[in-house]
């Protein structure tokens, strides 16, 4: 009992009540420089996204690019703030922090030595997000896999297909980015129709059922004009392709698209208008006529001569009966 009541009256407790309540003030002032920090990136988003809207950008696209942005930021800030505040507890606490942070730097480059792979990641995700060239909730076809955009930071893309895979791709690893909603998107088209159809005829339809499908009322407002006809794009095996494009909002394109399709085959089947399969047609040039008059009439005799027969054998039946 003497050694503990001599070890409890050996410390010093006004150096550990002092020393608690700067620890105590140091996380307290740490928690509320994250709060002002949130506090501060969410007016500074909502701010930078009024002023988008102010100056003509798409709604949309200015919030996922801000939103990607932001949420980048606030890690960063995060990361560093909480290693301060370790830093600081640690120096209270009367460890000795600068073996640690020359320790921390020569980790820091042996990990950079080390580890290029990760650098080069970072570097890369930087430029991807400075440059604004894909953000979340874009569809995107990196690496020529497609999908849509789920998160995305300074060492991965992560991607979801339309098959529900999950796709995870770091970024200095990404050769090639395709983004299928960057301010505008485009659903292109190619139309086959018969060869024995007027493709005047057909563009015309075609523009009629544009022009209806941009006045629904809820895949109209997506569109960003009349849909635009090329003309006829090539000749194929079976039909004559007519190529088209409807220009809509970011990521629309298909919802538009895909409503597009089933109307133009409803107006196609209502004007006669023929979409045909892949089957072969022989042409005998000006002898096709009477090659096809010859045959009909070979048919027409053959018919005949079946009747004769079947008349034949009925009156030999008749006459049998009668006979016996």
């Amino acid at each position: 009992m003497d050694v503990i009541q001599n070890l409890i009256e050996s410390i010093s407790w006004d150096v550990i009540i002092g020393t608690s309540v700067r620890v105590l003030l140091i996380l307290i002032i740490g928690l509320a420089l994250m709060s002002a920090t949130k506090l501060l990136l969410t007016r500074l988003e909502a701010r930078l996204i009024t002023q988008s809207k102010r100056s003509g950008e798409n709604p949309g696209e200015a919030t996922k690019r801000i939103e990607t942005l932001i949420r980048l930021v606030r890690q960063g800030i995060r990361v560093v703030l909480w290693m301060t505040i370790l830093l600081v507890v640690l120096k209270e606490l009367g460890v000795d922090v600068a073996p640690i942070l020359a320790s921390a730097g020569v980790v820091g480059l042996a990990v950079g030595f080390g580890a290029q792979n990760l650098v080069r990641d970072v570097i890369s995700g930087f430029f991807f997000i400075m440059e604004n060239q894909v953000r979340v909730g874009d569809v995107a076809i990196i690496n020529g896999t497609g999908g849509l955009v789920e998160r995305m930071n300074f060492r991965t893309i992560t991607l979801r297909d339309l098959g529900g895979v999950v796709h995870v791709f770091p970024n200095g690893n990404v050769n090639t980015l395709s983004n299928l909603t960057r301010d505008w998107s485009a659903y292109l088209m190619d139309i086959g129709v018969a060869y024995k159809e007027d493709p005047d005829h057909v563009i015309e339809i075609m523009r009629e059922v544009g022009a209806e499908l941009r006045e629904d009322p809820v895949l109209g407002q997506h569109m960003l004009g009349d849909i635009e006809i090329f003309g006829v794009d090539k000749f194929g095996d079976s039909a004559v392709t007519i190529k088209a494009r409807i220009r809509t909002l970011p990521i629309r394109q298909w919802d538009v698209g895909r409503e597009y399709l089933k109307r133009l085959k409803r107006a196609f089947d209502e004007a006669g208008v023929e979409i045909p399969f892949p089957h072969r047609t022989l042409y005998f040039g000006e002898a096709s006529k009477p090659i096809a008059l010859e045959l009909a009439e070979r048919a027409r005799r053959q018919r005949e001569v079946a009747d004769d027969d079947a008349t034949s054998r009925a009156d030999f039946t008749s006459n049998i009966d009668t006979n016996g």
